[in-house]
Order: structure tokens, then C-alpha cells, then sequence
């Protein structure tokens, strides 16, 4: 009934498309294997992308070849860069995206993506012979036959959804939960735990008073995710803030009693930096109030996400605290929040490419490896896929370092780490992240997606033409200069120093307090230089002028990194024997087995001592 596959992707969330699509156009023949056909690429909580960090993500993605950039320009309602205030390092995109839109265009993407197949079924084992996965089986006890598997399963393996006291199996609201492959899994030596997630309630925007709440509008200009040539908002649906109050508060405590996170029937950890609204009152005590965004779900549905009333508490309790919201006075609940357990996998039993170290060509991306948030999983998807069709065809591994991309910091954290809560990408997790920066992120990886056969020799192009115009426009401004009589006078009514001698432009450029829009005012030469010089050239130029000094720091930092990450550690290198090493170095690096002292220095309970002694032994 079914060929071989180069490729089997269980699970149509963020990842599995991701997977699925990268395996597929470098030329894979791939299975895409999903519960309910209707429900691929569901934004299963806020109908959103991007974010503090996650919107850089989400532009890496875009460079290296990836789909979730130009989806979510294509379904976009509102474009927000936010940290705008902050150094560029810190600027981060986010779209308020159609629900509905979404997950249709990710459907069409797929299906006009040649190589990739559909199945509608639940996986319910895999097909294991001598330590590799051969296939996948299904509840029909059907088998389809790949050369690598990648388990992109979501919240839905041993799903258990929460409300209140009432708890029943599911992976998503309204879906069943799967069964199968964690108890396999287990019994072939994996280690297994259990997390949690929650969602809020969505209620009809018709009931809402908005006229109580504070507009949240997107940017003047709003710009997009994709370097491609999707196209930017030209109308935008605003998004509105409100806030709760001391009698939300106090009907929410009186169903604390109830609540499955502090009776105890929740056994698996929260995303810390995402709680639910009663932990948020039971942990912030001393807090009046807190932010509720109120997010449309799309451009014509009526349907509202209530962003920061995430819950778990009997639905009747929720329903009486949120109408004590201003502007929710007569609101009419469409569902419930809740929160769900699933089952994931510590991702510590990892190689770098998300292949399983227990079983070879099985690969694990998203929730499955304790991470939360779609761009997570969708990065993590994307690499999933690039590994599983090198492997089966015989190519070099693929993996991003830390200062190459986000992307490289959210696995390399995994891998090394482990994580024991939902893990979630910020800023401060990169200690590169000046190199990072969302507006390079296609300088920094097209050239990569390119050599992958990922992103088009068009697209390379377009990223060349990029560097060379930078280039030329902050050279022009190192030439062109001004006299003291000619600027002094602008400098004063901008309250910047005047100058007492004949300056270049690109000096200017450097004060923090100078745009490069008011530099470029200075000189007519210089308006002319930029007249046909797109708004991201511009950007560029002013963010490498002005940060030189640190781009550079920087990147001697990252060097430095790299010089140990090219020290490779040998396979059987016996840690144990190592009298001068911690114990818990000893346990940590024999588990994990670094492939470089990089690596073995990342790792969570090997401190620099255990490293230096690492040093010591290896030149021997």
C-alpha cells in the first residue's frame, strides 16, 4: 500500500511542517502522518508569532529556507516590532496572525510541496530493527516503511486535559490523545517525564465593551518576517489591553480548592515564564493587578483570545472572575481555559541533530524535547528534517553554533542542559545575541539555506546585493563631510555636541543620540546616496556604524568559543578514569558524551576546573 519513505514526520503541528517541508524540497521522499488532516499547523493556543527572541527564530527560520516566515506574513492582521526602545539587539517581530489563514496556508504550502505524502491516522509504535527505526505502526496496525522517523507529537502523547476536577484524555481540546509510543519508548531505555501547559478561555468579541480597554494598535510602517517578497500590512486589526482587579482575584481563590495545579493532581512543571492566572495571584500576592491582551483571532471571526487569563480552574469559577474584567462585564465564554500533561522526552538523550542517541535515524523536535512556543519547535522541526535526509542520504550532519543563530543556542541549551520546565527561547540566553540580531539573520544563513538547497540562488543574491549596498552606503558616509558653520546649528537645536572641525557623517552616525535619519539630513549628498536604498540597507548601515565596537567584541568572544568547540573529545574517551574530575562532572559527561570540549563546557555540572583538567589530559 505504501512505498519506503526517506522520511516519516509523526505530527503536523509547527515541527512536523517544518520537517517535513525542509526533508522534502532538499529531495526526500516524505511521509507526513497526522490525527485529523483538519487540524495541521493549528495554533492550538494564542494566535500569534514571533516575540522577545522568537521573532528572531521565526527570520532564521525564513533564511535558512524554511515556510513559517512567509505563513506568517500571509495571515498576518497586525505587525508589532517590539523593543524598539532598546539597543537593536533586543528588536523583535511580532504578528497577530488569523487563526483560520494560518493553518490553511501551511496546508497549501505542504501540498504544493512535491515529495510530501499524507496519511490521517494515529501512530501508535515504531518498527525497531538492530537499534534503527526502519518504520512506523500505525492504530490500524498498518506499517509504513522509512529509512528515519521524526516524532513530532506535541502535547499529545498520554494527553490529560484539566479542568477543574473534571480531567479526561486529549491531546488538544475536542482531540483524542496518543498512545503507544512513550510505553515502547520506555521499554527500549528512554527516560521519560510528564509536563504541563495551559490555555485561556475564548469568548465572543460581540459581548466585549471595548470602549473600557486600552487600544493596542501595530506600527505605522509595519514590516513582516519573510526576506522573501511577501507583501507588508497595509490595514491592521488593533488588539486591546485590560487589566484585572482585586475581585477577579478573589473569585478566582474560590476555586483554589479545585484547581488540579495546587491539589496535586497536575504532576508535570508549567512554563515558568507563562503562568496561569491563579498562579499569578498565588505567587505575585502583593500584585492589584495584572495585564490581560486581548487578541482577535483573525481578520472576520468574532472569536477573542483572552491572552493572560490562562486557567485550569472549574469553568464556572472562570466564567464569574473574567466577567469582573472591565470591558468582559457581559461576556459570553466560547470554551474554557485548561491545562494539559503530556508526556516528553529529556532532551539530554540527544545528539546535536536531534537524532535519539538509543535508536539511530529517530529524530525528536518540538514539545516532545520540553520546549514551548511554536517558533521553538518549528526551528527545531526544520533541523530535524534537514538531519533526517542527510542521514539517509548519506551527508554531512547539520548543526548551528551558538553564535551562528538562535536556533543553535535552543538546541545546544537542550542537548547539554536538559530542561526539567518548558523551555522557552529570551534574548538573555545568547550570549552573542549582538550577532543574533533579527534584521541579519538573512546575512547570516541564506548562505547556509543556499549550500542545503533550502534557499534559492535568487534569494543568495538578493542577500549579496544587501551586503555590497550596506558596504557602500557606510563608506560614502566615511567621505562625506561637513563644516562646522554648515551643522552647528542643527546639532544645537537637537541638543548634540557641536563640532569644531570639518567631520565625516559616519561620526554622527556613531552619537547615541543621533538616528540615521537625522544624519542623512546633514548633507544633500547623503539624501541622494539613500533615495533608492531600501529601509533594511539603511537599518543596517546605522546598526554596524553604531555598534561597531561590540560587533567586533563579540565576535573575538565567538572565536574564542569555536577554538573549543574544534577540540574534539574521542567517542570513548573514559571520564571515570579521571581521578581530578567532580563526580558530577564524571556522571555528566559520561552520559552525555560531548563531542568537543565546547560541548563538555556547556554542560549543566561541569565547571571550568573539571574543563581545564579535560585540557590537560587531552594534550597528553
Amino acid at each position: 500500500m505504501f512505498p519506503q519513505y526517506d522520511v516519516i514526520v509523526v505530527g503536523a503541528g509547527h515541527a512536523g511542517c517544518e520537517a517535513a517541508a525542509a526533508a522534502a524540497n532538499m529531495g526526500s521522499k516524505v511521509m507526513l502522518i497526522t490525527m485529523n488532516m483538519n487540524t495541521i499547523a493549528q495554533m492550538s493556543c494564542n494566535p500569534a508569532m514571533g516575540g522577545v527572541a522568537k521573532g528572531q527564530i521565526v527570520r532564521e527560520i525564513d533564511a535558512l529556507g524554511g515556510y513559517s516566515g512567509i505563513v506568517s506574513d500571509k495571515s498576518m492582521i497586525q505587525f508589532r516590532m517590539l523593543n524598539k526602545s532598546k539597543g537593536p539587539a533586543m528588536w523583535s517581530p511580532r504578528t497577530q496572525n488569523d487563526r483560520m489563514r494560518f493553518a490553511e496556508e501551511w496546508r497549501l504550502a505542504l501540498e504544493q510541496t512535491p515529495n510530501v505524502d499524507f496519511w490521517q491516522e494515529m501512530v501508535s509504535g515504531l518498527v525497531i530493527k538492530q537499534n534503527r527505526v526502519v518504520g512506523v505502526r500505525t492504530s490500524m496496525g498498518l506499517e509504513i516503511m522509512g529509512k528515519s522517523v521524526v516524532l513530532t507529537n506535541g502535547t499529545f502523547l498520554n494527553g490529560l486535559i484539566h479542568i477543574g476536577e473534571k480531567r479526561f484524555g486529549g491531546g488538544r481540546t475536542g482531540e483524542k490523545a496518543a498512545t503507544g509510543i512513550t510505553e515502547q519508548l520506555v521499554q527500549l531505555g528512554f527516560e521519560s517525564g510528564r509536563m504541563k501547559t495551559g490555555t485561556p478561555p475564548r469568548v465572543d468579541g460581540r459581548s466585549l465593551n471595548w470602549d473600557k480597554m486600552e487600544v493596542q494598535p501595530g506600527d505605522d510602517t509595519p514590516g513582516k518576517f519573510s526576506f522573501t517578497n511577501t507583501k507588508p500590512l497595509t490595514n491592521q486589526r488593533p488588539c486591546h489591553i485590560t487589566y484585572t482587579n482585586q475581585d477577579v482575584h478573589d473569585i478566582l481563590k474560590t476555586g483554589f480548592e479545585k484547581s488540579p495545579m495546587f491539589t496535586g493532581r497536575i504532576k508535570g512543571l508549567g512554563p515558568r515564564y507563562c503562568p496561569s492566572i491563579e498562579d499569578k495571584i498565588n505567587r505575585f500576592a502583593e500584585r492589584e493587578r495584572h495585564q490581560i491582551f486581548v487578541e482577535p483571532e483573525g481578520w472576520n471571526t468574532v472569536e477573542i483570545y483572552v491572552n493572560g487569563f490562562s486557567t485550569s480552574l472549574p469553568e464556572d469559577v472562570q466564567y464569574k472572575a473574567i466577567t469582573k474584567i472591565p470591558g468582559f462585564e457581559t461576556v459570553k465564554m466560547f470554551r474554557p481555559g485548561y491545562a494539559i500533561e503530556y508526556d516528553y522526552f529529556p532532551p539530554t538523550q540527544l545528539e546535536a541533530t536531534l537524532e535519539t542517541k538509543r535508536i539511530a535515524n529517530l529524530y525528536f523536535a518540538g514539545q516532545i524535547n520540553g520546549t514551548t512556543g511554536y517558533e521553538e519547535a518549528a526551528s527545531q522541526g526544520l533541523m530535524a528534517g534537514i538531519n533526517a535526509h542527510n542521514k539517509v542520504h548519506e551527508k554531512e550532519a547539520f548543526v548551528l553554533g551558538r553564535s551562528e543563530a538562535y536556533i543553535g543556542v535552543l538546541i545546544d541549551d537542550l542537548i547539554n542542559k536538559g530542561t526539567d520546565e518548558p523551555y522557552r527561547m529570551f534574548t538573555s540566553r545568547a550570549e552573542f545575541r549582538i550577532l543574533l540580531r533579527q534584521d541579519n539573520a538573512d546575512i547570516r544563513l541564506t548562505g547556509i539555506g543556499n549550500k542545503l538547497g533550502l534557499a534559492s540562488d535568487e534569494r543568495l543574491e538578493a542577500v549579496n546585493n544587501k551586503i555590497i549596498a550596506t558596504q557602500e552606503l557606510i563608506d560614502q558616509l566615511s567621505k562625506i563631510k561637513v563644516k562646522p558653520e554648515e551643522i552647528n546649528g542643527k546639532l544645537n537645536q537637537i541638543k548634540s555636541a557641536p563640532i569644531k572641525e570639518k567631520t565625516a557623517l559616519i561620526n554622527f552616525v556613531r552619537r547615541p543620540e543621533l538616528e540615521i535619519d537625522d544624519v542623512l539630513s546633514f548633507h544633500p549628498d547623503a539624501e541622494k546616496l539613500v533615495a533608492n536604498l531600501g529601509k533594511a540597507i539603511i537599518e543596517q548601515s546605522a546598526i554596524l556604524i553604531k555598534y561597531e565596537t561590540y560587533i567586533e567584541k563579540e565576535r573575538s568572544l565567538a572565536d574564542q568559543m569555536n577554538n573549543l568547540d574544534n577540540k574534539k573529545i574521542p567517542v570513548s574517551f573514559d571520564y571515570k578514569s579521571i581521578p581530578a574530575l567532580s563526580s558530577e562532572a564524571k556522571e555528566k559527561l559520561s552520559n552525555i558524551k560531548p563531542k568537543n570540549l565546547g560541548q563538555a563546557s556547556r554542560i549543566s555540572g561541569v565547571n571550568p576546573a573539571d574543563i581545564s583538567v579535560l585540557m590537560v589530559y587531552m594534550a597528553r
